[in-house]
């Protein structure tokens, strides 16, 4: 059994998706260490795999709450959030801001009972103007994406996005 928040499968799972696609930008919306010395804590592996990834592409981390004082970061630019090409990302959806807009913070997964057995999936969460984005690590928790936090931060409509094979299950949130 993997420890929790195992860095070294998620960092490996990060790198092989860089090798098959050619990634040359990557954007961390927040949340990626739990305070100011998080790189400096990870198993030697993992820091250096990660100094790899963010030495080999054009790396930014979006500052989230749990990244307070965040200095030690293995490589990479850090902002607060940012705009690209009239999209902004950052770490906690803003349901006030009216742009269009890419954010982590909640982690949704989608929970339903089918057929009798519990499934939870995760899923993005995605409204007119606002797309919540699932966690990328290996052993990451989430907020169920009916919460009324995540629905209030994304806006109505409000759906959740679960990639499955080759296809997009799309289910209505309601709050």
């Amino acid at each position: 059994m993997l420890p929790p928040y195992d860095s070294i499968a998620t960092l490996a799972d990060l790198t092989a998706l860089v090798a098959a696609t050619g990634t040359e930008e990557i954007w961390c919306l927040g949340d990626s260490f739990h305070d100011r010395a998080g790189c400096e804590r990870l198993p030697k592996q993992a820091r250096d795999s990660l100094r790899a990834l963010t030495g080999g592409t054009r790396w930014t981390w979006i500052t989230g709450n749990h990244d307070a004082g965040f200095v030690d970061h293995c490589g990479g630019e850090i902002v607060e959030e940012a705009q690209v090409d009239g999209l902004v990302l950052r770490h906690e959806a803003d349901p006030a801001d009216p742009r269009p807009e890419l954010s982590g913070h909640f982690h949704p997964k989608l929970r339903l009972t089918h057929r009798g057995r519990r499934i939870a999936r995760r899923c993005f969460v995605a409204s007119p103007t606002k797309l919540i984005l699932p966690a990328f690590g290996a052993l990451t928790g989430g907020l169920d994406a009916g919460d009324p936090a995540i629905v209030r931060a994304a806006g109505r409509p409000a759906q959740a996005l679960v990639p499955v094979a080759d296809r997009l299950l799309r289910f209505p949130l309601a709050a």
